[in-house]
């Protein structure tokens, strides 16, 4: 028979378990220079972007400060999206959809989309906010503004090739799958 006394340690034992709590009181980021990337393959031309091997600076947020930033941060970036939309929107209805040349279309940059045009505050960032792919031109300006002089042009070369080999996958195979033919066989995967 098992004591009471013994059987209240265990329960006690098991409370004081259920206590121990992970708590976060404070976000350390860490800022890196832009540099070429060399190790991702965007789904446009171009370079990559990656970062410096060393952080250049530190910054420590309790977490409301760093929520409350990232808030900011993630406003700016759909305030730039939605520039980026109303300017192509404006450009498509200059060219009736791409159909005839525009001089005024080729001229249109994003300054000439007002902020005044674009309506932030009523959109909810949490539901919105995720990563862009970024366009080329886009991805050199911000290695240029990175202090980035020399940009490698055989990194436009290799990934272009890589884009061309994703879009070749498979086997030509139709019907039915002949072993000796059949790419995917050959290659030890099921036929594709």
């Amino acid at each position: 028979s098992v004591s009471p006394a013994a059987a209240t340690s265990i329960l006690k034992r098991q409370k004081q378990l259920g206590r121990k709590n992970v708590r976060f009181d404070q976000v350390t980021v860490y800022y890196f220079a832009r540099r070429q990337g060399f190790t991702s393959v965007p789904s446009q031309g171009g370079s990559s972007l990656g970062m410096a091997q060393r952080h250049n600076s530190v910054r420590r947020y309790t977490l409301c400060e760093f929520a409350q930033e990232q808030e900011v941060n993630h406003r700016e970036i759909l305030r730039e999206h939605l520039k980026e939309e109303k300017l192509h929107a404006k450009k498509m209805k200059l060219t009736k959809n791409g159909t005839v040349e525009s001089e005024e279309a080729d001229g249109l940059t994003l300054e000439d989309v007002s902020d005044d045009d674009i309506d932030v505050e009523n959109v909810e960032v949490d539901d919105y906010f995720f990563l862009q792919p970024l366009p080329t031109k886009r991805r050199r300006a911000l290695l240029r503004a990175s202090g980035v002089h020399r940009i490698d042009a055989e990194e436009k070369q290799e990934l272009r090739a890589i884009r061309l080999s994703r879009e070749e996958c498979g086997c030509d195979c139709r019907l039915y799958c002949d072993p000796e033919a059949c790419a995917c066989s050959q290659a030890g995967i099921k036929c594709q």
